[in-house]
């Protein structure tokens, strides 16, 4: 028994931060999966949904809740929304089934593989840092984005403002009856 012990050590039971955060990772997850193998459109949007939403909780548990209101804000409210919209105003769209699968199924699947060994033998020989930095308070971390929103990040913040008009264009373009 102590022989197996030694070469198996139980990991260590995981705080309740690390509990919701491989929760939410696995909803993110999943919901990703299903974004890639669902075989009906619809089904496909609603994955995706849900795997923003899986990042929005990634957010918020890391603090950083702008970023998670701004996800679900952004990506549920606006850019999802308008995916599902396009999907169900398209009819052949909406109740036509796709195939899951295609030619590179198999080569997609080796290099998934190698990807996630790849990179759990980088992130498990990581030395993590156990102590955090002390965060400053929140309404000065909020008008200092809002600062650098309008400052630095200008173009970046119009690209986004585009992005959006852009998805919102294409949407209508599938949406309209030829």
């Amino acid at each position: 028994m102590d022989i197996l012990s030694e070469l198996f050590p139980l990991p260590p039971i995981p705080t309740i931060q690390q509990a919701v955060f491989i929760a939410l990772a696995l909803f993110t997850v999943v919901g990703a999966l299903i974004v890639a193998v669902a075989p009906n459109l619809y089904h496909n949007a609603l994955g995706l949904i849900a795997s923003f939403f899986g990042v929005a909780g990634v957010y918020a548990l890391l603090e950083a809740e702008f970023l998670a209101v701004s996800q679900v804000l952004i990506y549920v409210g606006a850019i999802s929304t308008l995916i599902t919209f396009a999907i169900m105003l398209t009819r052949g769209m909406m109740y036509g089934r796709t195939s899951s699968t295609n030619r590179q199924v198999v080569t997609a699947s080796i290099m998934a593989a190698l990807l996630f060994f790849v990179l759990w033998g980088v992130l498990s020989h990581v030395p993590w840092p156990e102590v955090g930095a002390d965060l400053p308070n929140g309404e000065l971390i909020i008008a200092t984005l809002g600062e650098l929103f309008v400052t630095s990040y200008l173009i970046p913040f119009e690209m986004m403002a585009l992005l959006l008009l852009v998805a919102l264009a294409g949407a209508l373009m599938l949406a309209r009856d030829n």
